[in-house]
């Protein structure tokens, strides 16, 4: 059973729920709210207590004001805020997504409170031998959403990413957005898609500090901008891929067979690798 609590922040305040019992994990997306990792999360509580939250300026997590782009290293800070305020010292991460970006900053900005970091399908976009074409794919994106409105990017996010229209892949049409679907598109569009993308990695400093850095990549992901993307940063880091079942959003496709490989993840011996 979650406990939800809100905690108020210099800027604004996070939503997080808190799950189970143990050493802690902290399960962060971005764009994505809580939700889509409960499942994963309620696996995870037998053995770990699980931490999951709402990233600034998305669904119950406001910010005081709303214009402020929402950076890997602000979420990564407020990763260490949540830790300060639940007493906790340490944690292991899982990023996924816009949230891999957050965790690779946060294990070079905090890495005294974290110990092993799973960095799943991270769009580092920066890392790719075409990062000059894809920023401006990225610009693109941004200038259809406030161009033409949020369906329209999306649309051609969706494209540039790689995945398939719903009609070709059985997918039912999205609901008729809320308030607060439209309130989020905003952020991402306009604060949070560019800025995450453009997050260079500190390699150097990924590869020479304390954290251990394990890139997550989707077995289903063939064909997906995170698949090259993941793969050059596990090249740079001088380790591979660690495959996870489903897709770019495997932990909620698959959270059995996700589990199970991020305990594995979590519990090898560092001095193996």
């Amino acid at each position: 059973m979650a406990e939800s609590h809100t905690l108020k922040t210099a800027d604004g305040a996070l939503y997080h729920e808190v799950r189970g019992s143990g050493p802690a994990l902290v399960l962060t997306g971005a764009p994505m709210d809580a939700k889509p990792f409960a499942a994963l999360a309620d696996l995870l509580a037998a053995e770990r207590t699980v931490i999951t939250h709402d990233p600034r300026g998305i669904g119950r997590s406001p910010l005081d004001d709303p214009g402020r782009d929402s950076t890997p290293e602000l979420r990564a800070d407020d990763l260490a805020a949540l830790l300060d305020a639940l007493g906790f010292e340490r944690a292991d991460l899982l990023g996924s997504s816009g949230g891999a970006v957050t965790a690779l900053a946060a294990a070079v900005r905090h890495p005294a409170r974290l110990g092993t970091v799973v960095a799943h399908e991270p769009p580092v976009l920066e890392v790719l031998p075409d990062a000059a074409r894809q920023r401006a794919a990225t610009d693109a994106i941004i200038a259809t959403y406030h161009r033409d409105g949020a369906a329209a990017a999306f649309a051609a996010f969706a494209a540039n990413a790689g995945f398939p229209p719903p009609e070709e892949d059985g997918r039912a049409p999205e609901p008729e957005p809320t308030e607060q679907d439209r309130a989020d598109a905003h952020r991402f569009f306009a604060h949070e898609l560019g800025p995450t993308t453009r997050h260079v990695p500190d390699v150097a400093a990924l590869r020479s500090g304390p954290v251990r850095v394990v890139v997550g990549l989707g077995a289903a992901s063939s064909g997906l901008l995170t698949d090259p993307t993941s793969r050059a940063l596990a090249a740079a880091l001088g380790t591979g891929p660690v495959v996870f079942p489903g897709g770019h959003g495997g932990f909620a496709e698959d959270p059995a067979g996700f589990a199970d490989v991020l305990r594995r993840v979590l519990d090898r011996d560092p001095a193996r690798d």
